[in-house]
Parts: C-alpha cells; sequence; structure tokens
C-alpha cells in the first residue's frame, strides 16, 4: 500500500486540500478530481495544485494522467518530496518499478522518514525484489512501529516467502490500515484464539475467494470451540451448505446468532497455521445435484473433445484486477487447439466481451447459466480443466480437486509463492507466471503449448 501526498499547499489553502480529502476519503473521486481541476484553474504555476489533481486522479486509478501531473508540479518544485513520492507511486502502478525505486531512494535521501521507507518496500515488493523490500519495511517499522501500512505490506512479504507465524501476525494490521475492511458491530470480542466454550461466529471480510480459500481452517476449530456459525453471502449459501465443522449458516444481512465471539474469515490461518505441515486440504465444498443435472446437457455438447473452462477477468472493482486480469481475445488462441471445446464460465460485466465478439459462436457461455458459486462449482466438476486468471473461480475450482491453470502476473497474490509453478495451497493447479511486468504473451503461449500436449493425450485416451 503506498501513501500518497495531496501536497504541501494544504497550509495555504487549507479549505479546497481537505475538500480534496474528504471526497478521496468518501470514494467521491470525481468530485475530487473537479476540486482539484479548480484548484489548478485558479493557480496553475502553484506545484502543490498540480500534485493534488495528480492524487485525484491516481485514486480513480487513472495513473498515466496522474503521472502527467506530478511532471508538472515537479516543474516547479523539482526537489518536492511529496510530488516524487506519488510519481513513484503512480509508476508502480504501471509496473515501472525500476524509475518507481530510483524516484523513491531520491526521496529517502533526502527524507529518510517511515513513509518514504514504505513506498520504497512497495515499489521493490511488487518489482519483485523481495528481500530489499523486507528490509525496508522493517527500516519503516524501525521507525515508526505503529504504520499500520508498513506493517501489513510485510505481511505480504512474509507469507509470500512461506514465513507463516510472523506473517500472519502482521497480517492482522490491516484493522489498522486507511482503507481497512469493514467490521460488523458485534458487541462479542474478536476471538483469540483460546479454548471458547460457546458459539464462535465466522465472517466474511473480502471477497469470494478468500472465504473459499480459509473455510478450509474451520474443521480444525472443533478441540477449541463448542459450536460454529458461519456468516455467508448468498452467492455461497449453497456452496458452503454442508461445510465440515459448520454447525449452522447464517446469511450476510440477518440478525446475527447468539455468539461467544467472532472472528472474521482470513483471522481464521493465524489461529492454525505456522508452516506448510499445518495446512488443511481445501474445504469439502457442496456441489447441488439438481445444478449438475441441469447444466449436464450444455456440457455434453462438447462430445469427446476435451472441454475446457476459461475465465479472463475478475471482480473489476478489485483494485489490482488490471494487472491480474486480460481480455477474451488472449484466450482465443487456445479455441486454436484441435479437439477442444472452450466454456466461458466468465462472471459480471467482462461477461459481456463474450456476448459481443464472434467467439460467441464456438465458446459455450454457460456462466451466463450459473447464478451462483453452487452453480459454477457443477459446470466444473464436468470440465476437464479450467485456464484462467487469477480470481475466485480458481480458488472454486482448486477445492474441487478440479486440474487447473492459472495465468498469473508478474506479482501475484501472495498464496502463489515465489516463482513456483505450483502451489501446496490447491494440489490440482499449475501456475503459469509472467517473466516481466505486464508481459502476457510467453504466458500464453506456454500455456497453449502445454494444451496441445494435453488435447493430444486426450484424443488417444478416448475411445
Amino acid at each position: 500500500m503506498s501513501t500518497t501526498n495531496p501536497g504541501a499547499g494544504a497550509a495555504s489553502a487549507p479549505k479546497p486540500y481537505a475538500d480534496i480529502q474528504r471526497a478521496l476519503a468518501e470514494r467521491r473521486h470525481d468530485d475530487a478530481i473537479a476540486i482539484a481541476e479548480g484548484i489548478v484553474a485558479a493557480t496553475p504555476r502553484r506545484g502543490d495544485a498540480w500534485n493534488a489533481l495528480g492524487v485525484a486522479l491516481r485514486a480513480a486509478g487513472r495513473p498515466r494522467e496522474a503521472i502527467g501531473c506530478y511532471r508538472r508540479a515537479l516543474d516547479f518544485s523539482p526537489e518536492d518530496s511529496a510530488a516524487l513520492a506519488n510519481l513513484g507511486n503512480a509508476l508502480k502502478d504501471l509496473q515501472r518499478y525500476p524509475e518507481a525505486v530510483a524516484l523513491h531512494r531520491r526521496v529517502l535521501a533526502r527524507q529518510p522518514d517511515s513513509t518514504a521507507w514504505t513506498n520504497l518496500g512497495v515499489a521493490l515488493h511488487d518489482g519483485g525484489m523481495l528481500v530489499d523490500a523486507l528490509a525496508a519495511f522493517e527500516e519503516a517499522i524501525r521507525l515508526n512501529p505503529n504504520n499500520a501500512s508498513a506493517q501489513f505490506d510485510r505481511s505480504q512479504v512474509l507469507l509470500r516467502l512461506g514465513r507463516f507465524e510472523p506473517g500472519w501476525a502482521a497480517f492482522e494490521w490491516r484493522w489498522r490500515l486507511p482503507d481497512k475492511p469493514s467490521i460488523p458491530g458485534y458487541q462479542t470480542p474478536l476471538w483469540d484464539g483460546r479454548d471458547l466454550q460457546g458459539t464462535l461466529l465466522a465472517w466474511p471480510e473480502q471477497g469470494f475467494g478468500d472465504a473459499i480459500l480459509s473455510v478450509r481452517f474451520l474443521p480444525g476449530l472443533r478441540s477449541r470451540v463448542r459450536r460454529v456459525a458461519l456468516g455467508c453471502k448468498p452467492e455461497l449459501m449453497r456452496l458452503f451448505g454442508t461445510l465440515p465443522g459448520v454447525d449452522e449458516l447464517v446469511a450476510i444481512g440477518s440478525p446475527a446468532p447468539e455468539h461467544a465471539a467472532h472472528v472474521p474469515f482470513m483471522s481464521l490461518p493465524g489461529k492454525t497455521m505456522r508452516s506448510f505441515a499445518d495446512l488443511p486440504p481445501p474445504a469439502r465444498l457442496h456441489v447441488p445435484p439438481e445444478s449438475r443435472a441441469r447444466l449436464a446437457p450444455m456440457i455434453a455438447a462438447a462430445g469427446k473433445r476435451l472441454k475446457v473452462g476459461i475465465v479472463w477477468s475478475g471482480s473489476i472493482t478489485f483494485k489490482a484486477n488490471a494487472q491480474r486480469a486480460t481480455g477474451l481475445d488472449r484466450f482465443l488462441t487456445f479455441a486454436e487447439v484441435p479437439g477442444v471445446q472452450l466454456f466461458s464460465l466468465q462472471k459480471g460485466p467482462r461477461a459481456e466481451e463474450l456476448a459481443a465478439s464472434g467467439a460467441r459462436n464456438f465458446i459455450i457461455d454457460i456462466g451466463r447459466h450459473c447464478e451462483d458459486f453452487a452453480d459454477t462449482a457443477a459446470a466444473i466438476e464436468q470440465l476437464d480443466l479450467v485456464i484462467m486468471t487469477d480470481s475466485s473461480v480458481a480458488h472454486l475450482a482448486g477445492s474441487l480437486g478440479k486440474p487447473i491453470w492459472n495465468l498469473l502476473p508478474y506479482m501475484p497474490y501472495w498464496l502463489y509463492l515465489d516463482g513456483r509453478s505450483d502451489t501446496p495451497w490447491y494440489p490440482s493447479m499449475r501456475l503459469f507466471r509472467q517473466r516481466a511486468p505486464g508481459d502476457w504473451d510467453p504466458v500464453f503461449a506456454e500455456a497453449r503449448h502445454a494444451l496441445e500436449e494435453m488435447s493430444r493425450r486426450h484424443a488417444h485416451q478416448r475411445p
């Protein structure tokens, strides 16, 4: 999590800059941009005005435009630490890591504080320099032990390196981040991991994938917790309907059952896992027979061809989705492989890419017939393989034990560790990694070659 600074001009023009900060805190990005544009129009030769506009644009997911503003700010104040740091952060967003690292080192030479070390650590981490990143975060924490961003970002490096005991402890700093997950207003205490005679309420704090990932830890709580109630988003209710270790399933938004303590899903690993020896197998998910029967005829239409599901994008609201996702067009290379039938499992707004493409004539859109994750599980169960960029469906397919090829960006989610083609979290998953930031071509070429081999074997094995 890199830190932005709206600029030193806030001291001489407090209200407009405070209005920008308020709008950003409330995620009113268009309002923040409009206010900043007004400041720039009124004071076009103030570097802090251009810097503030850059901050608003970057927060809105427009780093290229932000870079232009930061460079304009530096025209007027070439050594302004805030503009230099913000420019480094925006360059990092565009995966221009050497430039970002150089700028943050330049800031550190003038201003060696905790925030500057944190920004350097993020650029080093995202650029794949994990040892240097860890050292930067530790220096940031030495200077300011309450730097929540440095503490949390350090957890990402530790978890990626498989150092789970300190990693999970640092991961709990997420509750002190500026954009921390929302905490339900439960009156009970957070569970500290000790024996509990009453009911423990576990609840989802993050996305669907993290929920599917973490519920594997629930059966292991039986020795410490008398009863477990599981808060569940509607899309997962049927999928989680028969989870081992769960006594009660509660729809999110419904009144919470009586409970003695509560715990967010992603705090569960830290209660039990110190090394990979403590890692439970993926959760046993429920695939409803009625879903399986309803989708079977569509999948059977592929005949004896290799049945391959594809997903090209996760949730567009996930701020790093642009780096982990790609477009449908790249996946069309797999349709060229003889003996393969593609099935789209894509959901959400990006599913419209198939509807608007001529590929809809030869890719079976089974995703539009899936109302929840249980339906998607029923579809995946009947396929031979899933190829996708990382999203919640990866956790679903991995939990089902289905062969899955996960096409990863240069610096993916910590779960996929560093440099490996497999992950202990999902034994059926094969990882295809970018070797350079943003370079998908070798990833898809490698996956296509592997699919050609798999299709040939499939053709020889079928009767």
